[in-house]
């Protein structure tokens, strides 16, 4: 990754029984709703079917040009065709495949992508010179019966949803535009910007729903007031927990573990999986770990060029010193 080119944005056909491979986040209808016209893809092909392919957003000037994810998206990487040749020949193919792909990828200052649990092989990465970190999400894998489920939450996650069934309604009809209200009280609550805007929700929501590829849920009482909010994704690979929230005034109901508990089991109808999309803030973790979920690794992945850095480095120092003024 030397100097940024205007190379332009190629994307793979990829029709039929490939793409149903590809999780939720690698699918083009995602990237095209989480970034419109700002998503690439590299492919390597073998007979005239892609064999393993990584897609891209497109973020910053062209002089500065960044490759990473959108923030609506825990994690991309790499997708690799399974192989039934044994362990070691399975294994080169693969180095072979994720080097072929990086060596793909267009000319830019900077690469950030978070691999999928899937993929934890980065390792023609790391000898192409990135930074390998791990990071955790959590997961249940076996979406069995509800009954199994229960028995697997801790004792206080089980008294909230009781509460909160006392006190609210879930419903998942209320529109895009009501979730991002409570979304955005909840940030304003941390005193955060709130990191997606209306558009962008409304617009992945319309990309999703024709498709049956997830659930907005609301918990609301009886006055009409909205406790909480929550919107998990799925395909057969698995249910992620996208964005939840709740109304900081109304925190104390219980209302945020009942709707994590009603996407368990919505979840369970499509897929085997679920995960929580995962989180290293100790608060948001020890949440996720209550419902039985279990510590999953993942891959961050990233380089940078020198300059680069140089340019971020001096972008930090003038946010400190406006922030002294």
């Amino acid at each position: 990754m030397a100097a940024v080119t205007e190379a332009p944005i190629t994307r793979s056909s990829a029709p039929g029984e490939t793409e149903q491979a590809f999780a939720i986040f690698q699918q083009p209808w995602w990237l095209e709703a989480v970034a419109p016209g700002h998503w690439g893809e590299v492919t390597c092909e073998h007979e005239g079917r892609v064999v393993a392919r990584l897609p891209y957003v497109v973020r910053g000037r062209p002089r500065m040009r960044m490759l990473t994810q959108s923030s609506l998206t825990q994690t991309l990487g790499p997708w690799v065709e399974p192989s039934s040749a044994k362990p070691a020949r399975a294994l080169s193919r693969e180095h072979e495949l994720l080097a072929d792909l990086e060596a793909r990828l267009p000319s830019a200052w900077a690469f950030s992508q978070q691999f999928a649990p899937a993929m934890l092989n980065a390792l023609p990465f790391h000898w192409a010179g990135y930074r390998l970190e791990l990071r955790y999400t959590y997961r249940l894998d076996r979406l069995s019966s509800t009954d199994a489920l229960w028995s697997g939450l801790r004792d206080s996650v089980r008294r909230e949803i009781r509460k909160a069934r006392r006190r609210v309604e879930v419903v998942d009809d209320l529109g895009v535009d009501r979730f991002h209200h409570v979304l955005s009280r909840t940030y304003a609550r941390q005193q955060i910007p709130t990191p997606h805007s209306f558009v962008e929700l409304e617009r992945l929501e319309a990309a999703c729903a024709p498709r049956g590829a997830g659930a907005m849920l609301f918990a609301r009482d009886e006055a009409g007031r909205i406790h909480a909010v929550a919107w998990a994704v799925w395909d057969k690979h698995a249910a992620y927990y996208l964005l939840a929230g709740a109304d900081p005034h109304l925190r104390n109901s219980g209302a945020s573990s009942l709707l994590a508990w009603e996407a368990l089991t919505r979840a369970r109808e499509h897929t085997g999986v679920f995960d929580f999309h995962g989180s290293m803030l100790r608060p948001v973790e020890r949440f996720f770990r209550a419902f039985g979920a279990r510590q999953t690794p993942y891959l961050s992945v990233t380089r940078m060029t020198a300059p680069f850095r140089v340019a971020l480095a001096a972008r930090s120092g003038l946010r400190r010193m406006a922030s002294r003024s």
